[in-house]
């Protein structure tokens, strides 16, 4: 497996799928999987059943589910690429 140079708190840029050229901060990163949560992107649906110990409420809640590394670039590598193009 390749050595990961995204951390948490970086600036990336989605490079292929449905979320292609969203810019979003890494919130987490997970080397075991190879992928990384983007704020705000890839966005999913969670049913929660309610747990008045823990205090949780019921419902559908709105999350970001991980993406795979490879889907994404460093925001400062894409825009030096996208330039060196012009």
């Amino acid at each position: 497996m390749a050595k990961q140079n995204l951390k948490k708190d970086d600036e990336v840029v989605v490079i292929s799928g449905s979320e292609k050229g969203k810019r979003g901060k890494i919130l987490a990163v997970f080397p075991s999987k190879n992928t990384v949560v983007v704020e705000g992107l890839n966005i999913v649906k969670r049913h929660t059943k309610a747990n008045e110990q823990a205090g949780v409420e019921g419902g559908i809640i709105d999350k970001e589910a991980p993406i795979h590394a490879s889907n994404v670039m460093l925001a400062s590598k894409y825009d030096a690429k996208k330039a060196a193009k012009q």
